[in-house]
């Protein structure tokens, strides 16, 4: 080791200098509370005095500073020791030497262990366990290894160091070693040894090495008996740990709070039994009067709410006079360990019990705070969650990664992505899952290009996307329809060891389905390995937007046939198929099994979907009863899906009743407007769409701009209507009229009459040629082989003349089209279209 000076001492922003001898009166006030107690004055006077005190009262001062971690008394009482030439004896030294290991003053420690003239075992004691404390592991073994070689005896104490040594690092190769010097030490009958041989082989994994060596001992205590069932519950084995746990009770071992303990622990894991098992637990703390042992009953509240039993956790939180923040903190995380959904009764109550922890005075940890935001995420309660941040700010935790993980997931899901993505930012050590938040957070929110760009910027970093890292990824290209980059992503994970990992399987079916290629979707789904909920409802799903709604019943059925219970996105999707197949009757069959067989209870959108079902078959009047009587009739989305039918069965009567009722509900939603507005311009009711027209600037309300995409290879072309800034633009248009042209030969005629328009109808028919669906045709028939199908994405529903054309379009150039809007996927194949003109 280096040999160093030490460096002068100052206290403040002063350097005390010797003027004068005191009397030390002021020793008793430093000796009882060095911190408090007028700590200036009396630092100052002890420094200023040249009086060497005897050993004792120099190890009691050293051993105070240890005690409160006051480092400034320490280091002053070293300064004096050497500025008064005291003899130091080495038993005072060892002290000092321990005093700057607790403070972290490795330096020091090093340089005081390099000048004490003849070390003993308890100096080379220290210096390795202290090594062992701060993590420097490979030094602590060096220490070792020169001690040995000293020609020190070393002890037990030494021995138990060096096992921490590879408890710490799992280098069981080492501990073996390490065993066998104490084999040859003749130490081996150490019940303190052997406690810590058991400790080491537990947590390195070779608990059976720990049993054997456990059987073969002779000195075991109660400390050996905690260790080895410690070790079971670390491994998983929970039975064996209830074995051993009745073993120690037969040997005549009083069992203790560690012991059940850490039984309760295993029976948290819920194994078979493990209800059961954890009760009697709890009544052999109750029969040994340990019910109120902090220990036990945050293990027991654990317990209880991992079974899902809520009622006798807070019972137990109860019972305890005074929980510490431990409790607390066990009992907030309890309401969202739980197998119940999170429900805003239960986030309330974690809200409550935050509150009260911070009414009785308790600091709450980062564990807390990570805790408590999963609550105000539950509640979607952004202004109570910034106040928590505030919190965070003042207490200096916001560079912990899991709390900067849930304060990202806080402003994702209330759409504030600039302020998620703040917090990301301020977050120093940035984790997988803060990555994951961020990026989920921006496809919940629409913006699946910058989810993609932050999914780039990781792959860069050195952190590795996980299997929701993934799926979110993938979720990102099935709203943004970009296949190319899925089946990037795709390639990704099989090379990461995630192809078969059934999270991103779904996501990638999705991701297919959604673009478009059900017939990989199909593929997908055949080489997806044990097959969840979701797998099933994705692909039912999938054939039903796809207007497939044979396939999407026989996938149904064939999940019934395999065990499979079905869920509410399940069901949403047969519904759905339904509806998109025109098959009323299994449609209201299904709705009502749903109920009956399944015990599942109605949404909104599973109404709509009847009401969609019933409007198809133009049964309007029994959609608008069912309505009525369904529970939802103040929900928008069913009566725009009555709205809908009525649009296409040309009911202007009821469509106005019933655009009235949706526009009350949404004053401030176009889409409602445009549907009303259809409705009569296409019964040829001009002066009531014109009002419709007038009252929509009245209120400021804006129709979204139409919106159609296109994947060419690794580009993604967006078009708007009359769209003139594309490198292709010449080539686009000139292929439009051509196509055009066509389908006019083919018998395709504009519903509305050149010659009776007006001239504002004139202008809407010219753009209606130009709707931005038709422009990315006609990039796709330019770019894309004959043998390609095109895929057109769009942000609006298609219009009646665009899908009228399309269908012309599909037949003249026997050309497969696949154009997907906000509801659904349109086939053109043709000359005819996969939604049977319902949408």
């Amino acid at each position: 080791m280096l040999k160093k000076k030490f460096p002068q001492v100052s206290y403040g922003a002063n350097t005390f200098f010797v003027n004068s001898s005191k009397k030390y009166s002021y020793l008793t006030t430093l000796l009882s509370n060095p911190i408090q107690q007028s700590p200036n004055e009396n630092l100052e006077n002890f420094y200023l005095s040249t009086i060497s005190f005897d050993s004792v009262t120099y190890t009691d001062l050293i051993k105070s500073s240890t005690k409160s971690g006051f480092s400034i008394l320490g280091k002053l009482v070293h300064t004096h020791l050497i500025k008064t030439s005291f003899n130091s004896s080495l038993y005072l030294l060892n002290n000092l030497l321990n005093f700057y290991f607790k403070c972290g003053e490795i330096d020091y420690a090093e340089r005081l262990f390099d000048r004490i003239p003849k070390r003993d075992v308890v100096s080379w004691n220290l210096l390795i366990s202290g090594y062992c404390q701060r993590g420097f592991y490979g030094k602590a073994m060096e220490v070792f290894d020169k001690a040995r070689t000293d020609i020190i005896k070393l002890d037990k104490f030494t021995y138990s160091s060096a096992l921490n040594v590879c408890t710490q690092t799992k280098d069981v190769g080492l501990g073996e070693l390490v065993h066998g010097l104490i084999i040859v030490s003749g130490l081996s009958f150490e019940s303190f040894l052997i406690n810590s041989l058991i400790d080491m082989y537990s947590k390195c994994g070779k608990v059976g090495q720990a049993r054997l060596l456990f059987d073969t001992s002779d000195n075991v205590d109660d400390v050996s008996w905690n260790s080895l069932i410690a070790g079971y519950v670390r491994t998983g084995l929970n039975e064996q740990t209830l074995g051993v746990l009745v073993q120690m009770h037969r040997s005549g071992l009083k069992l203790n709070s560690f012991a059940l303990g850490s039984v309760l622990k295993a029976c948290s894991t819920c194994f078979d039994g493990s209800e059961n098992f954890g009760k009697v637990i709890h009544g052999c703390t109750v029969k040994l009067g340990l019910d109120l042992d902090v220990v036990l009953c945050t293990a027991l509240l654990d317990l209880y709410a991992k079974m899902g039993d809520l009622h006798n956790a807070i019972k137990i939180f109860k019972l305890m006079p005074d929980p510490n923040v431990v409790m607390f903190n066990a009992m907030i995380a309890g309401f969202f360990r739980s197998e119940t959904e999170i429900c805003e009764e239960i986030a309330d109550e974690a809200l409550h019990l935050f509150s009260e922890m911070q009414r009785k005075g308790i600091k709450p940890t980062k564990f807390t705070f990570s805790t408590i935001i999963k609550a105000c995420n539950a509640l979607e309660a952004l202004e109570y969650g910034k106040q928590i941040h505030a919190q965070i700010l003042k207490n200096s935790l916001q560079s912990d990664e899991f709390i900067g993980s849930t304060l990202v997931d806080l402003y994702s899901l209330s759409g504030s992505t600039e302020d998620a993505l703040r917090c990301f930012h301020s977050t120093p050590k940035l984790d997988i899952v803060s990555w994951t938040s961020l990026i989920a957070g921006s496809v919940q929110n629409g913006q699946s290009e910058q989810a993609l760009s932050l999914f780039s910027e990781l792959l860069v970093s050195k952190i590795k996307p996980d299997e929701s890292t993934i799926s979110c990824a993938l979720s990102a290209c099935a709203n943004l329809a970009a296949a190319r980059s899925g089946e990037q992503i795709q390639c990704y994970a099989v090379k990461a060891g995630h192809g078969h990992s059934v999270v991103v399987c779904n996501s990638q079916i999705c991701m297919y389905a959604k673009s478009g290629d059900i017939d990989a979707a199909n593929l997908t789904f055949k080489e997806t390995e044990n097959r969840s909920v979701v797998s099933w409802s994705v692909m039912i799903s999938s054939h039903a937007q796809h207007g497939c709604a044979s396939e999407a019943l026989s996938i149904f059925k064939e999940m019934n046939g395999c065990g499979v219970v079905p869920n509410h996105v399940t069901f949403l999707g047969v519904l759905t198929a339904c509806s998109h197949g025109g098959l009323v009757e299994e449609g209201l069959r299904y709705f009502e099994s749903m109920k009956k067989d399944h015990g599942l209870n109605p949404n909104a959108k599973h109404c709509a979907c009847v009401v969609d079902l019933l409007g198809r078959a133009g049964r309007l009047a029994d959609a608008e009863k069912f309505i009525m009587d369904s529970g939802f009739e103040n929900d928008s989305v069913i009566w725009r899906a009555l709205l809908g039918a009525c649009r296409v069965h040309r009911d202007t009567v009821t469509g106005e009743r019933v655009a009235k009722r949706v526009i009350e509900l949404e004053p401030q939603d176009a889409a409602s407007y445009v549907l009303l507005y259809n409705i009569y311009s296409e019964a040829g009711i001009e002066q009531p769409a014109t009002e419709i027209r007038d009252l929509m600037k009245e209120r400021g309300v804006k129709k979204e701009p139409g919106l159609s995409w296109i994947q060419i290879g690794e580009t993604v072309h967006s078009f708007v209507v009359g769209d003139s800034s594309h490198p292709k633009s010449a080539m686009i248009y000139k292929k439009l009229e051509e196509m055009l042209e066509k389908i006019k030969k083919s018998g395709y005629v504009n519903e509305k009459s050149v010659s009776s328009a007006s001239q504002q109808e004139q202008k809407g028919r010219f753009s209606v040629n130009y709707h931005s669906e038709k422009l990315a045709l006609a990039l796709g028939m330019i770019s894309l082989p004959k043998s390609a199908p095109i895929r057109i994405m769009k942000n609006l529903r298609v219009c009646e003349d665009c899908h009228t054309t399309m269908k012309f379009f599909s037949q003249v150039e026997g050309r497969e089209i696949i154009l997907r809007d906000p509801i659904r996927f349109h086939r053109f194949r043709d000359g005819s279209c996969s939604c049977r003109d319902y949408w």
